[in-house]
């Protein structure tokens, strides 16, 4: 028979798991629904609820236009993301998910970058894409596909993945689904050669083992969001 001690760190270690796994992922609703008030002061993970007397149809509706092409030409990568999520629709608040139209020149990409907390499905709606993504260390596996109209990719969450469409003459498009009402976007160049401040020099020669003249001209470019 187990004792009294060993079964009260049995049970901790039960809870313990069970908290862990309640905190992986957006928080789940414990009412109908949790409409963002972005008026409140109060600092939450994720935006105080509305009153429910307060609440009305246009708190889950936005007259987004997600059926007209985005500008992509002032874009230096060549594509143009457009976020739905909580701050833009507040109905969204709690439930977990969000939605993105992603435009691409001709020979656009989105550019190698994560989502810290939301995995993401994505539909090619017109176009061509080279798509993929890479696995944690040590591996590094590339996993990668070329996608026509109609079809459908999946990239883990927290992965580094990009989208790039290889036709010169044409544009492409896509939409994707996220599992967060906050996914979340780092991309990697961005993030390491034009972060305020700027990293060191040193550190980047020494991590990508090239000299510090070229770690400076990179820096020195504008990197800039393509996320609208």
């Amino acid at each position: 028979m187990a004792s009294p001690c060993s079964s009260y760190f049995l049970l901790s270690a039960v809870l313990a798991l069970l908290s862990w796994q309640a905190m992986a992922s957006d928080p789940s609703p414990l009412q109908d629904f949790c409409v963002a008030d972005k008026d409140s002061k109060v600092f939450v993970n994720g935006f105080v609820c509305k009153d429910p007397k307060d609440v009305n149809a246009d708190d889950f509706f936005m007259a987004a236009k997600l059926d007209m092409p985005r500008d992509t030409k002032m874009s230096k990568v060549g594509s143009n993301v457009t976020l739905i999520n909580a701050m833009r629709i507040p109905g969204l608040n709690t439930l977990g998910i969000s939605l993105a139209r992603i435009d691409y020149a001709p020979l656009g990409e989105n550019p190698p970058h994560t989502h810290p907390r939301a995995t993401e499905i994505l539909t090619v709606l017109e176009g061509t894409l080279y798509v993929g993504f890479v696995t944690s260390n040590q591996d590094n596996k590339l996993f990668s596909k070329v996608l026509n109209k109609g079809d459908v990719f999946v990239f883990p969450q927290g992965l580094i993945h990009f989208q790039f469409n290889p036709n010169p003459y044409n544009p492409a498009v896509a939409i994707a689904a996220l599992s967060s009402q906050n996914p979340g976007a780092i991309t990697i160049a961005n993030s390491v050669f034009g972060s305020k401040p700027p990293i060191s020099d040193d550190v980047l020669a020494k991590a990508f083992q090239v000299d510090k003249k070229t770690v400076d001209w990179l820096q020195a470019q504008f990197w800039e969001d393509n996320h609208n």
